[in-house]
């Protein structure tokens, strides 16, 4: 049996915005009822985007801002507990880097703070609601 195979490819919305959107609203509008107007920002032709294909499936997506912020990570309950959050965050920090950012940030939903962690990233601020979820800012330095 041969091992899964695991790709994360990067590129802007005009040729990944479709199967993003697809995941995005799949995990956020359907499963945890954020509201599309809140969803779609009107940030996404400016944003540089990642998709997680899974042995040729594509199960997760990010998106990195211009000003360095990650975000709209959203992985497949199919495809979740399989280092595919990992691999997006991972592929995000590294276009951050090449884009010369000193750090990348994020508001990341409380039950996921010690996925970020993990990353190295830290909380900061207090928590607050967003599309009815309670989030944290963070914020992961990247000066070395």
């Amino acid at each position: 049996m041969s091992e899964a195979t695991l790709h994360i490819e990067r590129g802007d919305w005009q040729r990944l915005g479709a199967l993003a959107g697809d995941i995005r609203r799949r995990v956020f509008i359907d499963e945890q009822a954020v509201p599309e107007d809140e969803e779609w920002d009107g940030r996404d032709p400016d944003c540089v985007h990642f998709l997680a294909w899974h042995d040729g499936t594509p199960v997760g997506t990010a998106r990195l801002l211009p000003d360095g912020h990650v975000g709209r990570v959203a992985v497949l309950s199919t495809g979740r507990g399989r280092g595919i959050g990992l691999a997006l965050m991972r592929e995000a920090i590294r276009a951050a880097r090449d884009q010369g950012h000193a750090h990348v940030e994020l508001a990341a939903q409380i039950q996921a703070l010690d996925f970020y962690r993990r990353l190295g990233f830290e909380a900061y601020g207090d928590t607050f609601l967003d599309a009815g979820i309670l989030h944290r800012n963070m914020r992961l330095p990247l000066n070395d």
